[in-house]
């Protein structure tokens, strides 16, 4: 993966960018653009997902990284959510749902996968040693000895 200087770098925080910017005009038609508490709401937790991409980029630490993708990730959940309620209650057609919503499950999906990934990356060693006594950070000993007095 590529180490990128900005989050408006990273495909996933432009994927979120073009989909948030896609609800804000998709809640000005349709049935429920008189409903300013969900629409609100939906255009607030869509917007949150590349909010929190960048947010968490910001800090400048993988950890708060990616506990900030994992807040993405659980704001796209939030959206299909809400694309399922106004779909079940009649306010959205189906077909504006299978589009939304599928594009939503694409974002945390891939939002999943960068999430492992970093994971991984995190917590995996440095450098592995073909010795398991030598380890990085200095936290233990260098070598240790099958006979404890030796040490």
């Amino acid at each position: 993966m590529a180490t990128y200087k900005s989050f408006t770098e990273i495909p996933i925080w432009n994927e979120a960018v073009l989909f948030a910017a896609d609800i804000y005009k998709f809640c000005e038609k349709g049935n429920f653009r008189t409903d300013y508490r969900m629409k609100d709401q939906l255009r607030a937790a869509a917007s949150s997902i590349s909010n929190n991409i960048a947010e968490g980029f910001e800090y400048g630490s993988t950890k708060s990284f990616i506990q900030f993708l994992v807040y993405a990730k659980g704001s796209a959940g939030e959206v299909f959510n809400q694309l399922t309620i106004l779909f079940k209650a009649e306010m959205i057609l189906k077909n504006d749902y299978a589009f939304f919503s599928n594009r939503a499950l694409d974002i945390s999906k891939k939002l999943g996968g960068l999430i492992q990934y970093l994971r991984k990356k995190i917590n995996s060693p440095i450098r592995q040693s073909a010795n398991p006594s030598i380890t990085e950070g200095g936290n233990s000993p260098i070598r240790q000895s099958a006979n404890p007095s030796i040490q």
